[in-house]
């Protein structure tokens, strides 16, 4: 049940989503199938065996978990964002070049992949919030601690420094992850709790 906890400690059910944003499920739906809103992080099939003094009863749900970050998403959808792409990428660059650090190059083809990643629901379960300010600072911090860590070299004080930097915006910007999938994620990978 530890997954189930951690479901609805980090995450939103659908009909959660949708009475955050006061929408419907046939709004959601239509976003979604246009590209433009993030799928569920998770989705769980669910089979309920019970038993009682009136006999046996199995049921079979499905349940999608979003990230909460998708209420402000799924809002901005609602209240007519022209062009959602175009406004990932604006947020997206915008929270690159804020960084004290920045040296990563958003390309078109970068936000491009980023943009697929993020209406996949992939960037919900990595990261806290699932919106472009967190996918930024948590790709920034990867690109900056592999630019220094994977040619194996002895680091000077001023990239232990920066290492430091990138590791605590990694550990910000990254979502704590499911028990299941810790041992696989970026912050094992890069040296996180």
């Amino acid at each position: 049940m530890e997954l189930i906890d951690y479901l609805h400690t980090h995450f939103l059910t659908r009909a959660q989503l949708l009475a955050a944003c006061a929408t419907d499920g046939a709004r959601l739906d239509a976003f979604t199938a246009a590209g433009t809103m993030p799928a569920p992080s998770y989705r769980l099939r669910v089979r309920i065996d019970c038993t009682s003094y009136f006999g046996d009863h199995a049921e079979d749900h499905a349940l999608d978990w979003f990230a909460k970050g998708y209420v402000e998403w799924l809002h901005v959808l609602l209240d007519g964002a022209q062009d959602p792409y175009r406004l990932f990428a604006a947020r997206y660059r915008a929270a690159l070049h804020a960084l004290p650090l920045f040296d990563m190059e958003a390309t078109d083809e970068h936000l491009r992949s980023e943009w697929q990643h993020f209406i996949a629901g992939t960037y919900g379960l990595c990261t806290r919030s699932g919106l472009p300010e967190d996918i930024a600072a948590k790709e920034l911090a990867i690109h900056v601690i592999r630019a220094l860590t994977d040619d194996g070299r002895v680091l000077d004080a001023d990239e232990r420094e920066r290492l430091a930097w990138a590791r605590d915006l990694l550990d910000r910007a990254s979502s704590p992850f499911a028990p299941h999938e810790r041992a696989r994620s970026s912050r094992a990978r890069y040296g996180l709790k």
